[in-house]
């Protein structure tokens, strides 16, 4: 955990230059920064959107996150805590749009509409999650945007993309996780559709929307022709389960609620309940077999004929699942995850989130950065990238801003005079 990062002013309306907060101790990659000079025009809210130009800030764009003046980006209020969100900061808001750039624009005004084009003819990427058609509707589809930047990388993040038959509909994550299936195979057999705990198509559709505007900077690259891009949450959700997808339409095979046990269905994977918590462990074939006998004392479970071949294992796997609960019945998850280290049977003790975050391991792989913001007493913790480039990893160089406090710096670095931005102020535009 980076618990240098300097203050993040989020209460000052920064210039469009280089951020306030700072953190020049940790390692930034060897100057890992393969987006730096290009720019994001980013229409997105909520969460797959932000996450996905989350990703892009910290690789280095300049992000302009455009939002509805007195209201801004709908993640803004509410969570868990009341106070950051009565600000117009919530803590859904800050864990995906530090680094970027606050510009309140009235879209629906024609002045507004014509300062956010003028934002966009200086953009390499342009980044929307309205509903199909609707981008269309305000003049800011792919060709009207393609008009303003010939070369621009255009990006629509939607429930179910622009075509088919439920393109028009809206959805969020836990409506997609209903209809993709993932549901009927989440939980226990017999306890009805489950959802899974944290919003992981949002998510997993963020990363997918950076991976394909990537994608397409490499394409107008080589071509120098704007490139449309079309990510959808369903289709994220169904690639998320892509070889449960494969079994079934090629052998027909229907997947179905298992608990916590493994899709290898291997007698010697999945859940096991200890004398103290729960152990995960995945032995799935035959050496990784072989090593968990060695590892726990166990020789002669392989010197039974029932269990002495993958084959015999398989067709004897109820006795054998029966001889391995009341094994690991004997010693805690902990102690079993530390008798199993090293030994390369894949195993871990069950834990939950505020002991993950505890461990060295979180801290050593850097994965957030700890801020400040005036009039918060407290850290404010934020994700950093999810990788690490040359040894370190890269943290956002600013502080999630106020909503609009970047506005004006932005238009009248894109050539808006002070008359001009007055007068969209006095008219409720900005």
């Amino acid at each position: 955990m980076n618990s240098t990062f300097g203050t993040g002013r989020a209460e000052e309306a920064r210039p469009a230059g280089p951020g306030t907060a700072q953190d020049t101790t940790a390692g930034d990659g060897d100057g890992f920064r393969p987006l730096a000079g290009l720019r994001v025009v980013d229409l997105s809210q909520v969460l797959a959107g932000p996450f996905a130009t989350y990703q892009l800030a910290l690789l280095g764009a300049e992000v302009l996150k455009i939002e509805k003046p007195g209201e801004g980006d709908w993640t803004r209020n509410g969570g868990p805590d009341m106070t950051l969100g009565a600000r117009g900061m919530g803590l859904n808001f800050l864990a995906h749009n530090a680094a970027k750039k606050s510009v309140t624009l009235d879209l629906k005004a024609p002045a507004g509409l014509a300062a956010l084009r003028r934002l966009i003819a200086s953009a390499d990427i342009f980044v929307e999650n309205f509903k199909p058609g609707v981008a269309d509707r305000l003049g800011l589809g792919f060709e009207a945007v393609r008009e303003l930047r010939p070369d621009i990388v255009y990006c629509s993040v939607s429930a179910f993309g622009h075509d088919g038959p439920l393109s028009p509909r809206p959805a969020y994550d836990h409506v997609i996780q209903g209809m993709c299936g993932i549901m009927l195979t989440t939980g226990k057999k017999g306890d009805g559709p489950t959802k899974v705990g944290a919003p992981y198509v949002d998510y997993a559709t963020g990363m997918n929307a950076a991976m394909a505007i990537m994608a397409g900077l490499a394409e107008v690259r080589r071509t120098g022709r704007a490139v449309r891009l079309d990510v959808a949450m369903m289709d994220t959700a169904l690639m998320l389960m892509a070889s449960l997808v494969t079994q079934h339409l090629t052998a027909g095979w229907q997947p179905s609620q298992n608990g916590n046990e493994a899709w290898s269905q291997s007698p010697s994977s999945g859940a096991f309940q200890t004398a103290d918590g729960v152990l995960m462990l995945a032995a799935n074939n035959d050496r990784q077999f072989r090593l968990l006998c060695a590892a726990t004392g166990r020789d002669d479970i392989l010197a039974d004929p029932r269990w002495s071949d993958p084959a015999t294992r398989m067709s004897e796997a109820a006795s054998l699942r029966e001889e391995l609960v009341a094994l690991f019945m004997t010693r805690s998850a902990a102690e079993w995850e530390t008798l199993l280290d090293g030994t390369g049977v894949p195993a871990g003790r069950v834990r939950s989130l505020d002991e993950m975050v505890a461990e060295d391991q979180f801290a050593a792989r850097d994965l957030v950065s700890e801020m400040s913001l005036d009039g918060h007493d407290g850290p404010v913790h934020v994700p950093n990238l999810p990788f690490k480039a040359n040894g370190a990893n890269l943290h956002p160089d600013t502080a999630p801003s106020l909503l609009g406090a970047d506005t004006e710096a932005v238009l009248a670095a894109a050539g808006l005079g002070p008359e001009e931005i007055a007068s969209l102020r006095a008219a409720g535009i900005i």
